[in-house]
C-alpha cells in the first residue's frame, strides 16, 4: 500500500462557527470553555505498525474542551507555519492527559467535544514523545510529531473510535486539515466508557 492510500479521510475544518469534522454530515465543535472532569476508558487494539496485534488499556482524562477560539489559533498557526507551527501552537494548550498502557501518558494538548444525534465525539490531538532512535537515526515517524484520537460515545453504552499514535498534519484547500497515519491502519479504540461530569447524551 502506498503513502496515499494511507491517508485518512479524518479532515477538519475550521469556520467561524467552531471545528468541524468533514463528514457526510458537519458538526459543530468546540462548544465554549467548560471545564469538566471526566474519565474515558477503554482498549487500543492495534492493526499495523508499533501496535499490531496488541491490546492496551486506554484512558483519557478530559479536564476542559478546547473552545472555538483556541480551534481558531491552531488553524491559523497551521495557515502561517505549517506543522511546525501548529505543534508550536498546541504545546502551550493543556485540556487533560491520555493515557496509552500502564504509564504516566502525555498532555491531551487539545479536547474538542462535539454533541451528534447518537451520542457526542470527541477529538483528541496533542503533541507525541519523539524517541532517542527517531532523533538519532533520522528516522521518517521523526515528521509525525502529533498523536491523534477520535472517541464516539453514547451515553452509557460501550463507545468505540480510532487512535493514531503518530501522525502527520497538513492543510489542504484553505481550511481542511487532512490526518496522515503513519502506520498502515490506525488503531481501533473498544469499550470506552465515560466516568465522572455530565454523561454522554
Amino acid at each position: 500500500m502506498n503513502r496515499r492510500a494511507r491517508v485518512l479521510l479524518l479532515c477538519v475544518v475550521c469556520a467561524l462557527s467552531g471545528l468541524t469534522l468533514a463528514r457526510p454530515t458537519s458538526v459543530v465543535m468546540g462548544q465554549g470553555d467548560r471545564t469538566v472532569s471526566r474519565t474515558i476508558t477503554g482498549t487500543v487494539i492495534g492493526i499495523s505498525g508499533r501496535l499490531a496485534g496488541r491490546s492496551l488499556p486506554f484512558r483519557l482524562i478530559v479536564n476542559r474542551y478546547t473552545t472555538p477560539d483556541e480551534v481558531q489559533r491552531l488553524n491559523a498557526a497551521l495557515q502561517s507555519g505549517g506543522q511546525d507551527e501548529l505543534l508550536k501552537v498546541l504545546s502551550t494548550m493543556n485540556a487533560g492527559r491520555i493515557q496509552i498502557g500502564n504509564n504516566v501518558g502525555v498532555t491531551a494538548n487539545a479536547i474538542i467535544s462535539t454533541p451528534q444525534e447518537a451520542g457526542t465525539k470527541v477529538v483528541v490531538i496533542y503533541q507525541r514523545n519523539i524517541n532517542f532512535f527517531e532523533l538519532r537515526y533520522g528516522a521518517r515517524s521523526e515528521n509525525y510529531k502529533f498523536g491523534y484520537a477520535e472517541l464516539y460515545l453514547s451515553g452509557r453504552q460501550a463507545g468505540e473510535g480510532t487512535f493514531i499514535p503518530a501522525a502527520q498534519v497538513r492543510l489542504r484547500d484553505g481550511n481542511t486539515w487532512e490526518v496522515e497515519d503513519f502506520g498502515v491502519f490506525p488503531a481501533r479504540l473498544m469499550g470506552l466508557q465515560v466516568t465522572g461530569g455530565p454523561r454522554a447524551r
